[in-house]
């Protein structure tokens, strides 16, 4: 019987150019939660703690920021990926 082991995402962001297409893709999904998990994965990637010294935040805070269904404040999730070294940028959407 062969055994496979869990995918997770974070085991694949590595580099500045990955997590900003995964960060970006999850951004086009309708769902906020989809781009919670992304942050999240990629917080995980980092180091919760590392990524809570960067960004100031208490770790507890951060973990309830990126749980699926949270409203976290806009400046929370500035600071996150400003942390993150991920920016967000706006473009016109195409028809």
């Amino acid at each position: 019987m062969t055994k496979f082991a869990a995918f997770d995402a974070a085991d694949y962001l590595s580099n500045e150019e990955t997590i900003a297409e995964y960060i970006s893709a999850a951004l086009e999904d309708p769902d906020p939660d989809v781009f919670l998990t992304a942050v999240r994965d990629v917080a995980r990637a980092r180091g919760m703690a590392q990524l809570a010294k960067d960004s100031g935040l208490g770790r507890e805070s951060l973990y309830k920021a990126l749980t699926p269904g949270a409203k976290p404040r806009y400046d929370t999730m500035l600071k996150l990926l400003h942390a993150l070294g991920v920016k967000l940028s706006a473009s016109p959407t195409h028809s």
